[in-house]
């Protein structure tokens, strides 16, 4: 099941999800290490060495702690559900969720089917002759919820983000980037990649030589595409995200592939035109049509058509693709129980659905209250920051703070009337594969049925069940789904200093996502567009260009000094923690001066300073295992936890006054190593 619903350009906190914490006054730190010298492990190392990655995670932290708990918790949402479908109202949320979990839950049927669900596309793929055969064949799998070689969904117009339009995108890789089919390192993770293909084609009864063969051919196809295709970097570059073309300009590129076909299959109307986001990959998708055999097109198609469907097919295929991206790829010893990997899949399907029933019954009302009141006061202090800094003239920040009161956060979860509604959507008993496809395909024509339409600031890009917050600048707004208010994120009855150093200095984050590298290039109204003067930007980018370096510098996996950060990769995140940390330290000075006896006061011999970046700190602890660690460091726009635990606070005096540290320390920035943007 090829069921990826691009949304480009949604800028979030961290990958990982998060959890349980400690009572809110116990840091357990670790005082044989000095905060001035090493700040990650002075309020992390215990807690690393107390809680081992378990053997079905590749990296445990704060987040993971708080996806597990969400997990639970819809664990007993969807077990109530299954139990009680016969009595829950036909076609209720209940009962689509309990249909649909019972069904991932029944191992045997699913394991006796074997590979039939896909045999049916598998038989499409056999029989294909010539390259207008792949192209109709591309046509009708899409318009099935099933995305092939590119991605295809509904985005807002970069020059209108008014509008929502057509974004294809590149894709069709099995490996994470371009780099991992190129580059000598990689040589036998592309081995063990052409095997675990060989085995896909073995499980469904090819012979294993004609396997192996075949295996080889995919790669051999999929190294074309990724020598086409922009790496995780490149495509930070919004030049590289945003082509806008006509249908007819957009079949000169692709000439062997008509895409005025392609929309009529999928039953949308593009209007004036669509954006072809990377021409070159689309050149060689269609160089690769028109010369390509028809048998290695098969096999790219047919393994992606196995591929995607492995996780929920019989034990064969998850054992083979666990096998490769999850313990080969990323070091996963075990598999994740049944429970857990069935609720995945659910979100996937029916994730806001199953956000209205976690909300209804996990997330009090008087959260979201104090939460959106510490975004205001978060807020209010961003704007401050912008008024008085000293390199922005004054024609820029009056730009800046116009698009600061275009601001939309959003708390929570979706107001009562803005829940998605899933009544076109049948979900049957006793059918899990064909469950997921026909969620898939709703799904699909949902994303695209928006294509033409006013762009909708109030709509969720992120489930309220979900461990994560988000930035999205194509519509200006600031995200807080429900599941990241609780420890140690946000504490409903806590001290200021633990609240704005977690979820404070997250909501300062996800503000200065509106103006880093990438959303500094977006107006308030989520259109691109130059607010800056000539001399304002060269001075944002000459501040931007040093934290690049510092974070160049970093190299935090010890088994593998040799690897660095990559600055440019994470620039936009480091730009938003940054940010984020000092907006928030500023809005705790306020609530601080409105309550001296707050101020002065001391809990467990700390004072409210240094509780504000022991709490930092403390939502970033975690490990990961080190493959995973690796992998990372190629795709992920987040530097890795331990670094973001103590890289912003270096950048700040007020972390040096607060731990009395000294120059010379490795806390302490000064002169052109210090950086300040926002």
């Amino acid at each position: 099941m090829q069921q990826r619903i691009l949304k480009p350009l949604v800028l979030a906190i961290g990958l990982g999800l998060a959890g349980i914490a400690a009572a809110a006054s116990d840091f357990n730190l670790d005082n044989k290490y000095n905060p001035c010298q090493d700040f990650n492990d002075y309020v992390n190392a215990n807690w690393v060495a107390a809680n081992p990655i378990p053997a079905d995670q590749t990296r445990w932290g704060s987040f993971n702690e708080l996806h597990e708990k969400s997990l639970t918790e819809q664990r007993q949402i969807a077990e109530d559900a299954a139990k009680d479908t016969a009595g829950t109202k036909p076609g209720s949320l209940e009962q689509k969720i309990g249909n649909l979990y019972a069904a991932g839950m029944d191992d045997a049927t699913i394991d006796k089917a074997g590979f039939d669900p896909i045999k049916p596309r598998l038989a499409q793929i056999d029989a294909l002759k010539n390259s207008a055969d792949v192209a109709k064949f591309l046509d009708n799998s899409f318009n099935d919820g099933d995305q092939y070689v590119f991605n295809f969904g509904a985005g807002a117009d970069f020059k209108d983000a008014s509008k929502q339009i057509g974004f294809v995108f590149q894709d069709g890789l099995g490996l994470p980037t371009k780099d991992y089919y190129i580059k000598p390192e990689h040589k036998d993770l592309r081995k063990a990649y052409v095997a675990y293909i060989a085995k896909a084609f073995e499980l469904t009864g090819t012979p294993a030589a004609a396997a192996a063969k075949q295996a080889e051919s995919v790669l051999a196809f999929e190294t074309e595409l990724a020598k086409a295709s922009f790496s995780p970097t490149e495509l930070r570059n919004l030049d590289n995200q945003y082509h806008f073309v006509s249908v007819a300009e957009a079949d000169k590129v692709s000439p062997h592939f008509s895409w005025e076909k392609f929309f009529a299959a999928q039953g949308v109307d593009v209007g004036k035109g669509f954006s072809l986001s990377q021409p070159k990959f689309f050149a060689e998708f269609d160089k690769l049509l028109a010369t390509a055999p028809i048998a290695q097109w098969q096999a790219y198609l047919r393994l992606h058509t196995i591929s995607s469907a492995s996780p929920q097919l019989s034990r064969a295929f998850v054992d083979n693709h666990f096998d490769f991206f999850n313990k080969t790829l990323a070091g996963q010893p075990q598999q994740k129980d049944r429970w857990k990997r069935v609720l995945g899949a659910i979100n996937g399907a029916m994730g806001m659905g199953m956000g209205e029933l976690y909300v209804a019954k996990y997330f009090p009302p008087e959260a979201k209250q104090r939460a959106e009141a510490l975004v205001t006061n978060v807020r209010n202090a961003l704007k401050n920051r912008i008024e008085h800094l000293d390199w922005m003239s004054a024609d820029t920040k009056k730009k800046a703070i116009d698009k600061w009161n275009d601001f939309l956060p959003k708390i929570g979860y979706p107001d009562k009337d803005e829940w998605r509604d899933w009544s076109g959507l049948n979900i049957t008993q006793g059918n899990w594969y064909a469950n997921l496809e026909a969620a898939g395909k709703y799904n699909y024509h949902f994303d695209i049925g928006k294509i033409g339409k006013a762009t909708d600031r109030r709509e969720w890009g992120m489930t309220p069940q979900t461990v994560n917050a988000y930035y999205n600048p194509t519509d200006n707004t600031i995200n807080f789904p429900a599941a990241i208010l609780q420890p140690p994120f946000f504490y409903a009855k806590g001290d200021d200093a633990l609240n704005y150093g977690g979820i404070g200095a997250v909501i300062g984050h996800e503000a200065s996502h509106g103006f880093d590298d990438q959303g500094s290039q977006f107006d308030g109204k989520g259109n691109r567009s130059n607010w800056w003067t000539a001399t304002d930007k060269k001075q944002f980018e000459a501040r931007t260009d040093k934290l690049v370096k510092q974070f160049d510098g970093y190299a935090p996996i010890k088994e593998k000094p040799d690897l660095h950060i990559n600055g440019k990769l994470t620039l936009g995140e480091n730009i938003a923690d940054l940010g984020g940390i000092n907006i928030s330290y500023d809005a705790l000075q306020t609530a601080l001066k409105a309550d001296p006896k707050e101020a002065a006061e001391k809990i467990d011999g700390f004072t409210q300073e240094q509780r504000f970046f022991l709490s930092w700190a403390n939502v970033w602890r975690g490990s990961s295992r080190q493959k995973t660690a690796e992998l990372l460091l190629n795709v992920d726009p987040h530097s890795p936890a331990s670094v973001r635990a103590f890289a912003a606070p270096s950048n700040m005096p007020q972390f040096a006054q607060a731990f009395s540290c000294k120059a010379g320390d490795k806390m302490v920035r000064s002169g052109d190593a210090q950086v300040k943007i926002w």
